[in-house]
């Protein structure tokens, strides 16, 4: 591979230098070179996100997120031994090294091989009344307002497409003939659709108990409101590599406090903060889910997401939070509305 050097950067870079690199490059990730460009170790998309649960910003540097242990080969190791390298180790790429460590190349696993077609299903709820966003939503489901010239539905079915997830099911209730008429069986937009009316309100999880076909990977499940940009790909492998059994889209949500902040211990006044911004996790509506958490959900009853994931943290089975980088709104009101019409376009 001849353009390695295009992703390489240096320990004192930024996450968000890092991010830009690994975007940029197409690879998945990024090699850390010191002195000479002698390797010091690598940085993936996953690291990044790590990092940012753990409190840090997209401007605090590499230095203590990037891998410092990665699997290396010799220039002269055969491809049989690189793929069973990478298969050993559950990984996609080896940087190739020369005796004094320095880079001469990068193996990549799947290189020369066909564009990966998921066979991972996409479950979107798109069932709702939009009671929030009348009038508009009087005689059209919210999922089909037009943004961008397009409905909201058919961006998230391109975005699921361009990350080559093309198994899609849609659970409808409100006016759902529209929806059908509109995508009928997908293939005008390059993928599968099949469809569930559900009779009484289900819930975001509840639904997934009236799916047609036993699933034996793991399954996204998406709001079919929300207008994102995320990278569908991105969040299976973070979710493989954390062995989690459910993964939860998660993003961060700041409130600042109008007033100043007395820290007191008895009658003593210990600190005063002025107008502190605290940060919050919140849920973004984009879960992946083992198949084994739907058997979990009650049948023919009502059951949210929150309550599935909160099963699963009672029964000690592994959540796991994917922090949203990327651009993400909930179109829930008007307001919300007339934002996504505004910024479309300088997005996506």
């Amino acid at each position: 591979m001849k353009n390695h050097k295009d992703i390489q950067l240096r320990s004192t870079s930024t996450l968000k230098n890092a991010l830009k690199i690994i975007d940029d490059g197409a690879m998945k990730i990024a090699l850390v070179i010191g002195e000479y460009e002698k390797l010091l170790g690598t940085i993936t998309d996953g690291d990044i996100r790590r990092a940012l649960l753990s409190k840090k910003t997209l401007n605090d540097t590499i230095k203590d997120v990037y891998f410092k242990n990665p699997v290396t080969a010799k220039k002269d190791i055969s491809r049989e031994n690189l793929q069973y390298l990478c298969k050993k180790n559950k990984i996609n790429q080896v940087p190739i090294v020369d005796d004094d460590r320095r880079i001469i190349d990068l193996f990549i696993m799947d290189s020369g091989l066909p564009i990966k077609q998921y066979e991972n299903h996409v479950v979107l709820m798109v069932g709702g009344f939009g009671t929030r966003l009348r009038p508009l939503t009087n005689n059209i489901p919210k999922p089909m307002l037009n943004v961008g010239n397009k409905p909201i539905l058919q961006t998230i079915i391109e975005g699921f497409a361009n990350n080559n997830f093309r198994n899609i099911t849609m659970c409808l209730g409100y006016k759902s003939n529209i929806i059908q008429n509109y995508f009928q069986d997908g293939g005008n937009f390059g993928v599968n659709i099949e469809y569930i009316v559900e009779e009484k309100r289900m819930g975001t999880a509840g639904a997934l108990t009236l799916l047609k076909n036993k699933l034996n990977k793991p399954v996204f499940v998406m709001n079919g409101d929300l207008l994102t940009n995320i990278n569908f790909e991105k969040m299976l492998d973070f979710h493989e590599s954390s062995n989690s059994k459910a993964t939860m889209c998660v993003r961060e949500y700041d409130v600042e406090v109008p007033y100043g902040v007395v820290s007191v211990d008895g009658e003593k006044i210990v600190s005063i903060e002025e107008k502190p911004v605290h940060r919050f996790f919140v849920n973004a509506g984009v879960y992946l889910l083992e198949p084994e958490c739907i058997d979990l959900i009650p049948s023919n009853k009502f059951y949210d997401m929150p309550s599935l994931f909160e099963e699963l943290i009672k029964s000690n089975r592994k959540t796991t939070p994917f922090p949203l980088k990327e651009y993400w709104l909930d179109i829930g009101r008007i307001a919300d509305y007339e934002k996504a019409n505004s910024e479309y376009h300088s997005v996506f």
